[in-house]
């Protein structure tokens, strides 16, 4: 038994793109994929500066940072502490051990803080342009 196969032309229509869309289609991309980019980079790019809280007291208890540093406090007692501002601008809630917070000082100043649960541990933050 021999079977003929026999050869069909088959076309197929796909949507034909100017090159002015194409163009466009292409920059977009380029536009979006810098755009991400940039703004991993800018958000990797911003410093850490690191305080403990440890036997009651903030270490270390005075820092001098940059404008858009992060600060990031780690509670290594025991007992719960705060990180509150004098000036209210910026407040923690209640940290337990190995809990964090954060905060990024974006304006110049002197920021003073204490725990309120224990008045007597005190810092500051300087943020000085460098």
């Amino acid at each position: 038994m021999t079977h003929a196969i026999q050869g069909t032309a088959m076309r197929h229509r796909f949507p034909s793109f100017s090159t002015a869309s194409a163009t466009r289609a292409a920059l977009l991309a380029l536009v979006a994929a810098v755009a991400c980019a940039t703004s991993a980079k800018a958000a990797a790019a911003a410093p850490t500066v690191d305080v403990g809280i440890t036997r009651f007291a903030f270490a270390p208890k005075e820092i001098t940072v940059a404008p858009g540093t992060k600060v990031v406090w780690t509670n290594r007692d025991e007992t719960p502490h705060t990180v509150t501002s004098n000036d209210k601008s910026f407040a923690s809630k209640g940290l337990d051990t190995d809990d964090t917070y954060e905060h990024t000082f974006d304006g110049e100043g002197d920021f003073a803080y204490i725990c309120t649960v224990h008045p007597f541990m005190t810092g500051v933050v300087h943020v000085r342009r460098q």
